[in-house]
């Protein structure tokens, strides 16, 4: 499993609406600049984002782009699961959660990968995008208070 840049971008764009309370509309323009993520590359993965209700859009002069959802309530799996499409560590358990491994004989070894699939998604799930913010103000804190 790899996350692609794709997965990446959109946890900083969320990370980056986070920062701005939530409510706050951002327009693309800031978040790329900010993230310096080039502004085409956002526009490719902001709809599916929308679309999956973890960010409102709002059009129009004055419009931009705020968090759906609190951000103590977006993990980072919710993200993932929308730029990735799934985080499975092999193909064979990305079709269903619940698999029945037709050749048991021949992979004898699928409770590792689905051992490793709750791991991640259990890992994912537990860090939400608030809990980012919260370290990351943590650790600037710390830094500044020598």
């Amino acid at each position: 499993m790899k996350i692609s840049t794709k997965g990446l971008y959109a946890v900083r764009f969320m990370l980056n609406l986070a920062e701005h309370g939530g409510d706050k509309l951002v327009s693309l323009k800031e978040v790329s600049e900010a993230e310096s993520v080039s502004k085409k590359y956002l526009e490719q993965i902001v709809p599916n984002l929308v679309s999956a209700q973890l960010v409102k859009s709002v059009r129009g002069a004055a419009g931009g782009y705020r968090l759906a959802r609190p951000a103590s309530d977006i993990t980072v799996l919710d993200v993932l699961a929308v730029t990735e499409g799934t985080l499975a560590p092999v193909s064979c358990l990305a079709c269903e959660d619940d698999f029945d491994c037709s050749q048991p004989n021949i992979c004898i070894e699928i409770d590792v990968w689905r051992g490793l699939d709750r791991l991640i998604k259990d890992y994912l799930s537990g860090i939400t995008l608030q809990d980012i913010l919260d370290k990351a103000s943590s650790v600037a804190s710390d830094c500044y208070s020598i």
